[in-house]
């Protein structure tokens, strides 16, 4: 692998040298989320492996350009797991996501509201920055408290401050128990007002989804809420919320979970029914608003994930700043996840992000210019140059 390190590496010099910008690429299965994708690819995939694992320490470090599938695989086997469930959004060229893509995205899947993010599990990298230099940060334990948290700091960078080489990751045991409930009937104040009790208790609520099915005859509401923790914590929670959510009129299923696993996957990876456009010139927005906000007065039925903090819609860009508006007074943002053939016109109207603030617009330059002084990974896929 020391050859392969030594590419990469000679290869941002280089491009350092030349002034050309380099994006960064595992297995592309995210290359649809961005501003834009300028740059020469650079191809991470040569660098792969795990490094180390120690299942009784609960860690693994594992190079970037691993393929996700080929971590979770190695985990499971000695029953662990990454807790928070990174999407793979589907194979890339039969390969699929990679570990270095799935922290410079640092996008977690259903159980993200209690599990923790991504960045929450990095205890340590290894990158290279955009002078050609191999920097070390963090280690291989949660104590790594001094100086500056800069391997968290990679996660959810995309690609803009560095080539991240190898990670070090926090694991989980599998859950001993594990039960998913079908709560038919519940709208969507009436579902939201009941998860936001539900996370005021003592209960192994692990994920949650809301959803209106329009396949229906007659059209349902439709509420899915996961519990994982131990045998006893899980099955009396399940007689107590099944309780409450029929007190509400809804239907109540207790699923199979070896069925119901794939729908979880699916609602990662974003391959449920709803995330099929319902028109050429629609636009998947994702809403980030604090679980406890109140519904919101949407013109289109959203997909709820994350105890309320999540919650998806297809729209088209023009309603990109009534979107952002709508967010941002209940303290959230507003992401075009997903574009059409109207990408460009939300790039007019306000980009893929929400425009930072002065504050924090200074704070991310400051940072890019630190690690890349002389832009070699300045894409713009976040912000705009």
């Amino acid at each position: 692998m020391e050859t392969q390190l030594n590419s990469l590496i000679d290869a941002v010099r280089q491009a350092g040298a030349d002034g050309r910008v380099l994006r960064l690429r595992g297995g592309g299965s995210k290359d649809f989320w961005g501003q834009s994708l300028t740059g020469e690819v650079l191809d991470t995939r040569a660098y792969a492996g795990i490094v180390s694992y120690e299942p009784s320490e609960l860690v693994v470090t594992v190079r970037c350009g691993t393929p996700l599938a080929e971590l979770e695989a190695a985990l499971a086997e000695k029953g662990q797991c990454l807790a928070f469930e990174p999407p793979h959004f589907g194979q890339v060229s039969g390969h699929g996501a990679t570990v270095g893509g799935m922290v410079a995205a640092g996008l977690s899947g259903p159980a993200r509201a209690t599990a923790g993010a991504v960045r929450d599990y990095v205890l340590g990298a290894r990158f290279i920055n955009g002078l050609g230099e191999h920097l070390t940060f963090g280690g291989q334990v949660m104590k790594n408290v001094a100086g500056y948290d800069v391997s968290r700091l990679m996660a959810g960078s995309w690609g803009t401050l560095g080539l991240i080489t190898e990670v070090s990751l926090k694991v989980l045991p599998v859950a001993p128990e594990e039960a998913t409930l079908m709560c038919v009937g519940l709208p969507q104040k009436t579902a939201l007002d009941l998860l936001h009790r539900w996370g005021g208790q003592p209960l192994p609520l692990n994920a949650s989804a809301w959803v209106r099915d329009t396949t229906a005859q007659p059209v349902a509401d439709c509420m899915f809420v996961r519990l994982r923790g131990a045998v006893a914590a899980v099955q009396s929670a399940l007689g107590k919320m099944s309780a409450d959510a029929v007190a509400l009129g809804a239907q109540v299923n207790v699923m199979d979970n070896t069925e119901v696993a794939a729908d979880w996957r699916a609602s990662g990876d974003q391959t449920l029914p709803f995330f099929a456009a319902p028109a050429p010139d629609a636009c998947l927005w994702r809403l980030s608003v604090p679980q406890t906000a109140p519904l919101l007065d949407l013109p289109y039925a959203p997909y709820i994930e994350w105890q309320g903090a999540q919650r998806w819609l297809w729209a088209p860009a023009s309603a990109a700043l009534a979107l952002r508006e709508l967010a941002q007074s209940v303290g959230g943002h507003a992401t075009l996840f997903r574009a059409s053939a109207a990408h460009a016109e939300v790039d007019k109207v306000a980009g893929v992000n929400t425009p930072l603030d002065a504050v924090q617009d200074r704070i991310q330059r400051q940072l890019q210019q630190q690690f890349d002084p002389k832009g070699v990974f300045a894409t713009g896929r976040m912000h705009p140059l």
